[in-house]
């Protein structure tokens, strides 16, 4: 690899890390910013703003990188990623700082969206196997690093410094493809689909916003959360027909005549939303079950993030000699096994053993990140790689999504059922002022003290349980993602046909 190719592939990234770990770096944060700044009612919006503006703007920055080159349109959304930065770091109110976190999704969006796709244009194609798992890795990483960094920052600085820190790393990315980045390919101009636009962002937004607000700020069958998934539904019907008309549509139903590309999309959307419950849910076990701190509970989730890591490279460097169906494969029956593995756990599981099962789980999940942001862009020239790219990201975003909220009511649901059957036996002394309604409550460290020991033993048997059972229906979207690497087809990579292309491109 040359230095100038070096630089660039640094400051993708540099790019990739700030981007990925702001989806989670507030996590850790948000009980500091809320106690300073009030709005406890609204603290949610600080996350879904980003991630809404992200999801949104994915698919948008994708297509226009296609059309009118990456180059300007990644810059864009750095520049727009810091000025949302600074902005954070200067917010006085929790709205504003919400709405400065949109900002930021928005560039975030297009920084996601693009990168990959750049790497594939750049990296000669015997070296692109190694830099996807490279990249996968990064991507992979920040998942975790985000509520470390996160929680580290505020505890020794100040909140507005996991902001902050994003402008040094955000400049010095801009400068590395500012300057050294040279794009070869032409890019044919071409009308924008301003109605596409507008619908798949409206769509986007009312199904996050649902999907966010429900069973937190409003019930979810309230008229303003049927209201929001109704929306959705009637923009989704809309778009559909304006992108069949469209000359250029944002979301080409085209590509997904490409089986690769299809079953791709699909094994990243399942097991992003099977692999979302070991990542929310083994540190509620580890505070909740096994009495660890709640940042001794984050750290559980680093051995998992050792295992994609390894997978994620190792993925990367086997795409050139196996069938993409082939690594996925194996990888997703590991992942398969670690759910099945976790669905057993009980009150008197180890810490040793979760940690065990948090490789395996890691191993399984690591090759998604490197393996499917290459075998997308497969079969398609330079001119339709943003798109395939960007749509990837995005389905991996939204099943993620909705892995966090689907099994997130099915645990509440579980938990406030068992307690409510143990407790009602009489067994136990129960105290006036328990709000079973809001399960997550009983893992606050103090509430957890000024108990019975009674009490409490019943509490955590029924959160180990309900965890367990979480982790059993996971395995429903693990054995569909499984089903489709199991449908793709037998392609891999080709280095010496991309080799061709890439030097008639360069």
């Amino acid at each position: 690899m040359t230095n100038k190719l070096g630089v660039i592939v640094g400051g993708l990234l540099l790019a990739i890390l700030i981007a990925s770990m702001d989806n989670t770096i507030v996590s850790t944060s948000i009980g500091t910013i809320v106690g300073e700044m009030g709005g406890l009612d609204k603290f949610v919006w600080v996350t879904t703003a980003y991630m809404v503006a992200e999801m949104a703007c994915m698919p948008i920055f994708g297509k226009l990188s296609d059309m009118y080159g990456r180059k300007r349109f990644f810059i864009f959304g750095i520049i727009v990623f810091m000025i949302g930065s600074a902005l954070c770091g200067m917010a006085q109110s929790i709205v504003e700082l919400s709405l400065y976190r949109a900002v930021q999704g928005v560039g975030a969006g297009a920084m996601v969206s693009i990168a990959f796709t750049i790497l594939f244009d750049v990296m000669p194609p015997k070296e692109r196997g190694k830099m996807m798992g490279l990249f996968g890795a990064v991507f992979g990483l920040s998942s975790v690093v985000g509520p470390l960094l996160g929680g580290y920052i505020t505890d020794h600085l100040d909140w507005s410094w996991i902001f902050y820190i994003n402008l040094p790393l955000g400049v010095i990315a801009l400068l590395a493809i500012a300057l050294f980045y040279k794009e070869s390919a032409v890019h044919a101009r071409q009308k924008i689909d301003w109605a596409g636009s507008v619908l798949l962002v409206g769509a986007i937004v009312c199904f996050m916003l649902g999907l966010e607000l429900g069973g937190k700020t409003y019930p979810w069958d309230s008229p303003q959360i049927l209201g929001l998934f109704a929306g959705f539904v009637v923009l989704v019907l809309l778009l559909v027909v304006v992108e069949k008309r469209a000359a250029e549509p944002i979301i080409s139903f085209r590509l997904f005549r490409s089986r690769l590309y299809t079953t791709s999309n699909l094994v990243a959307m399942l097991s992003g939303a099977a692999y979302m419950t070991a990542a929310i849910f083994i540190p509620i076990y580890v505070q909740g079950v096994l009495g660890g701190s709640a940042s001794n509970s984050g750290l559980t989730l680093l051995p998992m993030m050792v295992g994609s890591v390894v997978t994620a490279t190792l993925g990367g460097f086997l795409m050139t000699k196996l069938q993409y169906r082939t690594i996925m494969i194996g990888t997703l029956a590991l992942l398969l096994t670690g759910l099945a593995l976790l669905s057993q756990i009980t009150v008197e599981s180890s810490r040793l053993s979760i940690t065990m099962i948090m490789i395996l789980i890691g191993l399984g999940i690591g090759a998604s990140f490197s393996v499917l942001s290459t075998a997308v862009m497969d079969s398609f020239p330079p001119a339709q790689r943003g798109a395939a790219s960007s749509t990837l990201n995005f389905n991996r975003s939204l099943g993620m999504a909705l892995g966090i909220t689907i099994f997130g009511i099915v645990q509440s649901h579980s938990l406030l059922s068992k307690l409510t059957e143990s407790l009602g036996k009489g067994d136990v002394a129960v105290p006036a002022d328990l709000n079973l309604s809001d399960p997550h409550s009983l893992l606050n460290p103090a509430f957890r003290q000024s108990v019975d020991a009674g009490l409490l033993d019943t509490i955590t048997a029924g959160l180990s349980s309900s965890i367990g059972t979480v982790f059993a229906w996971s395995l429903i979207p693990a054995v569909l993602a499984l089903i489709a690497a199991l449908l793709m087809t037998k392609a891999k990579m080709e280095p010496a046909a991309e080799g061709e292309e890439f030097a008639t491109a360069h």
